[in-house]
């Protein structure tokens, strides 16, 4: 990790807010977030008004996509506007893509607080209210408003994370405080990516009329020009990028899933709900391999260093908390709950690992803090993880009308002028060829079989869960416990104990001595419960084998499929991995799924360009040519 990186994914300093007679006012640069007099009428006058958009809105065509791109998020007030104003003005089938970065976000309470005072956008800002993301730095894809609406938040410097973004940005809401009291903001590098990301023909209008934002803008060739600003103010800028404005209407196809797991559910379902027919093909039926176990659980390893890897960990781990509570799961017991998580570390450097995380900043106490007293020195407490039912959730997300699954073996994969033809089998008989503008291959180890894709450094990691059953005791348990390895509270009667870690056993047979050593891990880690499930007369009900799917790097991979032409790396058109997740699937799919589907669809990326180069499969490709230049997958 590079210090510009660091520093661009450094801890967060929240707005510091003065209330002046109901109106927020930032301590730091002493400015209002909003006008005194009227903030929607400001809003009205100068983005919405500034940019065009009542008339834009009602134009655009059915099934279309439009993209605002904004520097300063503050209250929200200017979202707020812009989303009501979408919904009430263009046609029902079309998505408003939201993206504004804030250096200084506000906290929970102080937006909550600000968004109070407009209680005519309220079916708008209570739903923004809820899925306010936790103030970590990067990017937040949030979707509002039944799936109209997607905001990413870029928590950080708006220039540099604007550098890291993959967008086409349509119109700009260039909001930051007054260029005089927060100079910093108005950089070359802002003017650079506002550029880099607008789409031919795009607009942009700013309260400010000062010189310099005017200068820049136009060295970087926009058209501006001064217009009447609103209230006292007497002049504004407006703008727009030369050429004809056309608004994009994205591919909806026929997209084929391979693997009806985690990984293919939770792709399935980002896909359809972009309006595609999703066709979920697995011999074995819905989560019937590592994604089967009785119970998984929602959680993550806090870090002190936000390198890549920790940082798709934390943000995989809000990313399946907003999906958890946008599909309303888990909603029976026997579902599970988000009752919270303890991490339990089971030696010296663990210790100093969470106890390095809890003091770093990057972890703020809404999501991390202290388990307290009854548990181990140094334990850590995730208040919003818990625990599911993987194979409950899969099932939660495949049902949907535009997903088909199917019992099948994809067998075939041939390219077509425009998609594929896939070849399937049922039992012994062959079926098809079909048709797939779109194939995601989330079948963990066995996309190495197709053709093409041997070269896939990929592991399989045996490990087995014990199943036991509760007692009187254990029956109070609520919250998922992580240690060296976890237990979670009873899921139909049944406590899941586990898991064994096995990197040279490829048997799927499981073993006494396999729930002999889960349990005794739990009478190591955690000897009261290990107690309370009855110690060494513990009631086995049961066990399970899965074969964790793992990259050589540990993280998964998760983007389009690449191919060697002559020295040149391309991909295979409409062919993505979703795969490699190891045991964190259950946490880290959602995310990769939310990324492949804007792929596939040309959308703005829900993560910076540093994660999406992580996670990309070419970069083990890359990494081999480094070492060995005339290497071909």
């Amino acid at each position: 990790m590079t210090q510009s990186q660091a520093d661009t994914f450094a801890p967060l300093q929240p707005a510091q807010i003065d209330w002046q007679a109901g109106t927020p006012v930032a301590r730091v640069f002493d400015d209002p977030y909003f006008s005194r007099d009227d903030g929607p009428a400001e809003t009205e006058h100068v983005f919405l008004q500034g940019n065009g958009l009542p008339a834009r809105f009602r134009a655009l065509p059915r099934g279309a996509r439009f993209v605002i791109g904004e520097t300063g998020f503050g209250t929200g007030l200017n979202f707020l506007c812009a989303a009501a104003l979408f919904l009430d003005s263009a046609p029902d089938d079309t998505v408003l893509h939201f993206i504004s970065a804030e250096k200084h976000p506000l906290t929970r309470a102080d937006l909550t607080r600000a968004l109070q005072q407009w209680p005519a956008l309220r079916h708008i800002s209570d739903e923004l209210a809820a899925h306010y993301p936790a103030l970590t730095p990067g990017f937040h894809r949030v979707w509002l408003c039944q799936g109209r609406i997607a905001l990413t938040l870029l928590f950080g410097d708006a220039g540099a994370l604007l550098q890291q973004c993959r967008a086409r940005v349509d119109a700009w809401f260039l909001d930051g405080f007054a260029p005089a009291r927060n100079p910093g903001m108005w950089s070359e590098t802002l003017f650079q990516a506002i550029t880099r990301l607008s789409a031919p023909g795009a607009t942009f209008a700013t309260f400010t009329a000062a010189g310099f934002v005017r200068r820049g803008l136009a060295a970087q060739g926009f058209e501006v020009g001064r217009v009447p600003g609103f209230g006292r103010k007497r002049e504004m800028l407006t703008g727009q990028r030369p050429s004809h404005w056309q608004p994009v209407v994205p591919l909806r196809g026929q997209a084929l899933v391979v693997g009806a797991g985690l990984a293919g559910a939770t792709t399935a379902r980002a896909l359809a709900e972009r309006g595609w027919q999703v066709r979920v093909c697995d011999p074995a039926g819905i989560a019937q391999h590592a994604s089967g176990n009785l119970a998984g659980v929602i959680y993550t390893t806090p870090s002190a260093h936000g390198t890549a890897q920790n940082r798709f960990y934390q943000s995989s781990y809000l990313h399946s908390l907003h999906w958890l509570a946008r599909y309303r799961f888990p909603y029976s017991v026997d579902q599970g709950a988000l009752t919270g998580v303890v991490q339990c570390p089971p030696d010296q450097r663990h210790r100093d690992k969470q106890r390095a995380a809890l003091g770093s900043g990057l972890w703020p106490t809404e999501i991390l803090r202290s388990a307290g007293e009854g548990w181990p020195p140094d334990s850590l407490l995730l208040p919003a993880g818990g625990y599911i039912n993987p194979a409950a959730w899969c099932r939660h997300l495949l049902a949907h009308e535009r997903i088909t699954v199917e019992p099948c073996t994809v067998t075939g994969l041939t390219p077509a002028d425009h998609g594929w033809h896939i070849s399937t089998s049922v039992g012994p008989r062959s079926v098809g060829p079909h048709h797939a503008d779109a194939v995601v291959l989330a079948n963990a180890a066995a996309a190495a079989q197709f053709e093409g894709l041997h070269w896939l450094p990929l592991k399989q990691i045996r490990g087995q869960v014990s199943y036991y059953r509760a007692t009187e005791a254990s029956r109070a348990w609520a919250q998922a416990i992580c240690h060296s390895g976890y237990l979670t509270p009873a899921i139909e009667g049944l406590h899941c104990v586990g898991a064994t870690f096995d990197l040279h056993r490829l048997d799927p047979a499981p073993e006494a001595a396999d729930d002999a050593r889960n349990l005794a891990e739990l009478a190591d880690n955690l000897p009261l419960h290990y107690a309370q499930l009855g110690g060494a007369q513990a009631a086995l009900a049961g066990h399970r084998v899965g074969f964790r799917c793992q990259s050589t790097d540990f993280l998964p991979l998760a983007g389009p499929v690449p191919q060697l032409l002559g020295a040149a790396i391309t991909h295979l058109p409409g062919l993505y991995l979703n795969i490699a997740h190891g045991s964190r699937g259950i946490t880290g799919s959602a995310l990769c799924a939310e990324l492949i589907a804007a792929q596939i669809n040309d959308e703005p990326a829900p993560m910076d360009k540093i994660l999406r180069n992580a996670l990309t499969p070419e970069r083990f490709i890359l990494r081999k040519r480094k070492k060995q230049p005339e290497w071909t997958p």
